[in-house]
């Protein structure tokens, strides 16, 4: 989703402005005039801030480098820290703030369970909804966990028939799992609907499940503004000392688009009062 509406960029502010342009329709052409009819076009903003500021410092003495025969290296603890903190928090933020953005908008979100005898059902649903509101389907992608996609491939077999004469049938299966462009695995821990990012990320006592997320990513804007990661060696400055320094900071945020996450994204989550 990060690699959506590049036209959007994001200079010098944290606010980004998204124009909103409207113009009106064709009107009846007369032959016996030669002018044209006139239209009229218009333009507002949509303001929208990024939100997710964050840093950490590593110091790290040279003797805890030593005496760990190497496994407190700053090569380690980077490695260690963009596999099990940095990622997985740009996944569990970026996920919230779309449900977030689409609860706001007011996107479908669904809660009924799902199970193998309605989860074909509850597809054709979602792909017909996209069908209707104009959403290009290949353009989509579907966000899931791992027990929702078992559930989804264990009823893709099922064949539903309509009986049209003697010994023969028609097979009605309206969509398949291709007809989105792609379906990306997400872990159950990143995919909750609130975190608390106090110190890393956690779910927060509010956070619910999340067990898809159906969107074209043209409907929203991922950015990373702002991304920083410096070492320091020992005496490299007074405030080092004689320690390594690790630093790492990442300015980011995700917004739906008011004229489109509405239609282009629908949302299946554990019910609010589970």
């Amino acid at each position: 989703m990060f690699n959506s509406n590049t036209d959007i960029q994001v200079r010098g502010t944290k606010t980004i402005k998204l124009p909103k342009v409207s113009v009106t329709g064709y009107k009846d052409h007369s032959r016996n005039t030669t002018g044209f009819n006139a239209g009229t076009y218009s333009n507002s903003f949509e303001e929208k801030s990024l939100d997710h500021d964050r840093d950490i410092e590593f110091s790290i003495d040279p003797m805890d480098v030593d005496e760990t025969n190497q496994i407190l290296s700053i090569a380690n603890i980077q490695t260690r820290f963009e596999r099990t903190q940095a990622i997985p928090e740009l996944d569990c933020y970026t996920f919230s703030k779309i449900f977030a953005e689409a609860t706001r908008v007011g996107a479908l979100i669904k809660t009924a369970p799902l199970t193998k005898a309605n989860i074909l059902e509850d597809f054709d649903a979602n792909m017909e909804a996209l069908e209707d509101a104009g959403v290009p389907l290949s353009r989509c992608i579907l966000y899931c966990t791992a027990t929702y996609k078992k559930i989804l491939k264990n009823a893709e077999g099922v064949q539903r028939v309509l009986d049209v004469s003697k010994g023969n049938g028609l097979d009605r299966r309206v969509h398949t799992m291709e007809d989105v462009s792609k379906i990306v695995v997400v872990p159950k821990e990143r995919f909750k609907t609130v975190y608390d990012f106090t110190t890393g990320y956690t779910v927060d006592a509010k956070g619910k499940q999340i067990d898809y997320i159906l969107i074209d990513p043209e409907a929203q804007v991922s950015r990373v503004k702002y991304s920083y990661i410096q070492v320091f060696t020992p005496g490299s400055d007074s405030r080092t000392a004689d320690n390594y320094l690790y630093q790492n900071r990442r300015f980011n945020g995700t917004f739906g688009l008011d004229g489109m996450l509405a239609k282009s994204c629908i949302i299946h989550s554990e019910p609010a009062g589970v």
